[in-house]
């Protein structure tokens, strides 16, 4: 027994809510929903197994919500009103997350009236008196005002299991700027939007977090308001010294509640197997019974968890994913893994990877540019648990660094490491499984390394669940999300390894027990993660999609990643020196016009001119108090005629362009190879394009003369040309397949302008204005666009663009009937489908919020088109290498055709200019036949093409 008692109290409303975003919707065998009962248990699980072999606890409670009144609504009848009712299908978990708890034969706290954050610092503050130590499992910001030490000198402190971080005095210090004893004065002032707490308005978490600085607490800085200089923050202090007192008390926790157990009776022993192994069995969760019974196979009948399924049309969906229990594997052993530090430990696992006949691989470098790092490691894992670290260019901690006189721990020779691992890296006989592995099949390529065939996880997950996290955004894909979303597992995190800041060091320098432990860890929870994530693709319909469309595109990717693009940089210097030339004198025209000088990159300052000083109508503040005066509000006034908007406009795409490309684009040049190398994710938009970062090479303008100037810097080299292909507005003419629109179909096939058909069924005449007009509507309505978002584009008012709207669907009705029954599909099944099966999950399609619902059905409308056009080109880039080879046009030799960037609808190659003949009718017939043979379109796809020395001349 611990010399000293240690209380952990687990905030259990955090757990559940934690769980029930955790996993998707899930049944038990009775039909009762138990998704979020299934994740927390998983976690309780965890927490328990990890304090049990921690050194210390001794003790231990959950605490929970019974009720969601409490004394504070008395004080103040609004507090918490603004929160919704828990979801429909989590209100019948909370018996059985109850139940849960105790069949690990734990303390279940819950007491009507009171708040499970009062009880938690009434046991807190109580056992702290006693002397005990005492830490609250939570990350709870109002938690963090009882951080300290008793006079009996017991502790309080917080564990952040999600980030498996300790919380104490100086983390609290450094959240808020104060000791936890002045957190409370700090969150009077910035009030809380989630539990209506009024705070005083306008104050954010720095200026409450100053003021209590300044003046000692949240009384001193209330009493300093009358003698401070006239400004808003003091009309705001005086006008508001009320509600802040009355913060104060609402986020004032009660520390001094009847306790319903005495902590003596808390004490933590082992989980009695019989309780928890009947409610496992009740529940259906047959895999964490077999991990309960040390694998053996559970008694009694088969039962398993079912994807829940909606009780009647229209109510909120349950999507079907998700059908596989956890996998049934031992929990993470970091202990488990090898270092392996000699040629004849690498030999036996390159055989044992062999016989295995797939390996999970992850690598270790000196920086995340994977054109810039250096290799330091490579890792392995073979089974769960089986897993290994090779270091290759580690220098022992406190060594001095990477220089000549620093001493190596004992390696394998980095040579004789890449030559021992490359037949298993290159074999077809051995898959090789990755997260995020273009990554590493980028760096093993600079050494020479050509890693195949590959399996990845993170694109799986993709494949999968693209859309499905519950903020709908499409993320979520990332290793560490997808192993505590799956395997309830916590990883070590590189923060953990190397520090942060100053005392940050670099991965080659961490000590090899740690190195082996974070970097193994990520092998062998790629593999638990491909054994649990692969099956579901046969049994979700994801196999056609990432066996045809997304998993062939990773090596492709990854080459055009290597052969990057060059860039002129004296023009783009001269560029920069110009737009600085053009901002500094567009600033001038701004305060002239002003009549004063401010920041023009300022939100506040630019809007407290328009509005209040200006005079202009239409403003609108935000949370913050301050005036928005986001692109949207500029063009509002611009439209108005107010010049000082046009002047800002203007100015903030010269300072935009300048930052994120002339600048950039400079200091991306790589020193090595002169090119610009961008890196593309095949999961950063849920749709299914692929996005663009470090540098962003998607987002260049278009269509004005300065995105022109920019695309000129983007040059080949002495003797190629660039060669730019470009679908021909490929969503409509999808869109007029997809939704079976026989005029437009008609024009299509006549080689016909579209918008010029659009504007003679919607206007009667093609002019240049009622064409402008059609090209506009065209594209809104395929975004589901709304009367008044229509009205803004065209400057109109709603009533007239509503008319607009129905004629358009009376002249091409198969567009609204693709429009309704879209959304009825999407709003039964939970997602959209692409005609190559890609699906895209809307988590918030019925929402009761009108924002979240509405954002979610104009998603819904145009992403089986958009993500369709997405699998097309797609197709296209894994089959452009095989059809050039076989021209022998040599792709990604330097003499040959390769394929450098792709852009939305368009891929860019680099060839020299004697190929241009030959290499056009290639790359044109793979572009136009790209559907084919999985997709007949009843609309031909039309692609333009050109070539010049930089980008924009080959448009």
């Amino acid at each position: 027994m611990a010399d000293k008692q240690h209380l952990y109290l687990v905030d259990g409303s955090a757990y559940i809510f934690r769980a029930y975003h955790r996993l998707p919707p899930l049944t038990n065998p009775q039909g009762t929903p138990v998704g979020a009962v299934y994740g927390y248990t998983t976690m309780l699980w965890k927490l328990a197994e990890d304090l049990d072999k921690a050194e210390g606890p001794t003790h231990l409670a959950v605490i929970l919500d019974k009720s969601s009144q409490s004394f504070r609504n008395e004080i103040y009848d609004q507090y918490k009103a603004n929160r919704p009712e828990p979801p429909e299908d989590l209100v019948p978990q909370f018996p059985l997350i109850r139940d849960a708890t105790r069949a690990f034969s734990l303390p279940c706290i819950e007491e009507p009236d009171v708040e499970a954050d009062d009880i938690i610092a009434s046991y807190a503050r109580t056992a702290a008196a006693q002397g005990w130590d005492v830490t609250i499992v939570s990350s709870d910001k109002d938690l963090m005002q009882l951080v300290g030490t008793s006079e009996a000198g017991g502790t309080i402190d917080m564990l952040d299991t999600m980030k498996s971080a300790r919380i104490g005095p100086d983390e609290v210090q450094e959240k808020f700027g104060v000791p936890p004893e002045l957190v409370g004065d700090v969150l009077a002032l910035m009030g809380d939007s989630v539990d209506n707490i009024p705070g005083i308005y306008g104050v954010g978490p720095k200026t409450a977090t100053k003021l209590i600085q300044d003046h000692g607490s949240l009384t001193a800085a209330l009493d300093a308001a009358p003698d401070m200089k006239k400004s808003k923050l003091k009309e705001r202090l005086l006008e508001h010294r009320g509600d802040a007192e009355l913060s104060r008390v609402l986020v004032t926790l009660k520390e001094d509640c009847p306790l319903p157990m005495p902590i003596e009776e808390m004490k933590l022993s082992s989980i009695p197997p019989e309780p928890l192994a009947a409610f496992l069995s009740e529940q259906g969760f047959n895999s964490l019974l077999r991990r309960l019974q040390g694998g053996s196979s559970a008694p009694g009948p088969t039962t398993r968890l079912h994807p829940a399924k909606p009780q009647n049309k229209g109510e909120a969906h349950a999507p079907e994913g998700n059908r596989q229990p956890l996998p049934d594997m031992p929990a993470v052993d970091r202990g488990a893994y090898e270092c392996v530090q000699t040629p004849e430990a690498l030999d036996r696992w390159i055989d044992k990877a062999f016989k295995a006949r797939l390996v999970a691989v992850d690598t270790e470098t000196s920086e995340l540019d994977c054109m810039a790092c250096d290799l330091v490691g490579v890792s392995l894992a073979t089974a769960p648990n089986q897993a290994c670290y090779i270091p290759l260019a580690h220098f022992n901690v406190g060594g001095g660094g990477e220089d000549m006189f620093a001493e190596k721990p004992q390696q394998v020779p980095m040579d004789v490491a890449l030559e021992k691992l490359r037949p298993l890296l290159e074999s077809d006989a051995v898959l090789k499984i990755g997260q995020n592995l273009k990554y590493d099949v980028n760096v093993l390529a600079r050494l020479g390394i050509a890693v195949a065939p590959i399996d990845d996880t993170m694109i799986i997950s993709f494949a999968l669940d693209a859309g499905r996290s519950q903020d709908g955004i499409g993320g979520g894909h990332g290793m560490d999300e997808l192993a505590q979303r799956h395997l309830g597992h916590t990883c070590l995190t590189f923060k953990e390894i190397c520090g942060t800041g100053k005392k940050a060091i670099p991965f080659g320098e961490v000590a090899l027990d740690r190195a082996t432990e974070y970097a193994a860890e990520d092998a062998d929870v790629t593999l638990r993660l491909y054994t649990h994530l692969k099956p579901r693709l046969a049994v979700e319909g994801g196999t056609r999609i990432y066996e045809r469309v997304d998993r062939p595109l990773i090596p492709v990717v990854a080459g055009m990643e290597r052969h990057g693009i060059k860039v002129d940089r004296e023009q783009l210097a001269n560029l920069s020196e110009r737009f600085a030339t053009e901002t500094k004198r567009l600033e001038g025209e701004i305060h002239a016009i002003a009549g004063q000088e401010f920041a023009v990159g300022s939100p506040k300052q630019l809007g407290d001119i328009l509005f209040d000083k200006m005079g202009y109508k239409g403003g609108r503040k935000g949370k913050s108090g301050q005036y928005s005066t986001d692109q949207a509000m500029l063009e509002k006034l611009d439209a108005q005629g107010a010049p000082i908007a046009t002047k800002v406009l203007e100015w903030r795409q010269l300072a935009k362009l300048k930052s994120t490309y002339t600048d950039a684009l400079q200091q991306a040049i790589n020193a090595r190879t002169g090119r610009v190398h961008t890196s593309y994710s095949l999961t950063g938009a849920q749709t299914g394009r692929l996005s663009s970062t470090d540098p962003n090479l998607q987002n260049i303008p278009i269509r004005t003369e300065i995105g022109r100037e920019i695309r000129q810097a983007f040059v080949a080299d002495d003797g190629n040309v660039l060669l730019a292909a470009d679908y021909s507005q490929i969503e409509l003419r999808l869109a007029a397949h997809m939704a079976d629109v026989a005029p437009l179909r008609e024009a299509f096939a006549a080689g016909e302008d579209i918008h010029n058909r659009t504007a003679q069924e919607m206007f009667g005449e093609v002019d240049r204005d009622t064409r402008a007009r059609a090209k506009t509507i065209n594209f809104a309505i395929l975004y589901g666009i709304s009367r008044w978002g229509l009205a803004g584009r065209l400057g109109i008012e709603p009533d007239e663009a509503q008319a607009l709207i129905d004629t358009y669907f009376a002249r091409f009705p198969g567009i609204q009937r693709y429009i309704v029954n879209t959304l009825e599909t999407v709003r039964e099944r939970g997602y959209s489908e692409t005609l190559f099966g890609r699906k895209t999950w809307f988590p918030r399609i019925n929402s009761k919020n009108q924002a979240e619902r509405q954002g979610s059905e104009r998603a819904a409308i145009n992403a089986p088109i958009q993500g369709t056009s997405a699998d097309i080109i797609k197709r296209a880039m894994a089959r452009m290498g095989p059809a050039l080879a076989a021209a022998g046009l040599k792709p990604d030799e330097p003499d040959g055709v390769r394929m450098l960037l792709q852009v939305h609808d368009e891929l860019v190659f680099e060839l020299p200019e004697s190929l241009v003949e030959k290499a056009t009718p290639v790359i044109q017939r793979v572009m136009v036949e790209a559907a084919e043979p999985t997709v007949a379109l009843s609309v031909p796809l039309g692609v333009e093409i050109g070539t010049g020395q930089s980008w924009d001349d080959a448009h």
